[in-house]
């Protein structure tokens, strides 16, 4: 069996808990799903809205060298 690759440790009622980077991506994906499904069923923004602003994180996030002032 291959060693789990340790992201964080946790203490959950009195023991520790090694978190793997998959569950701990998981996790955090799950969290992201359910807040956005919130927003959305409270009309707090829509989903054009949420896919505009993810295009622009993702122009800002993933920019091609030399393109910066594009």
């Amino acid at each position: 069996m291959s060693e789990k690759n340790v992201a964080l440790k946790m203490i959950v009622n009195g023991e520790e808990r090694d978190i793997s980077y998959e569950e701990l991506a998981l996790s955090n994906n799950l969290a992201q799903e359910a807040l956005v499904r919130v927003l959305i069923e409270k009309k707090i923004i829509g989903g054009d809205e949420l896919l505009a602003m993810m295009e622009t994180v993702k122009k800002e996030r993933y920019r091609v060298p030399g393109e910066e002032n594009k």
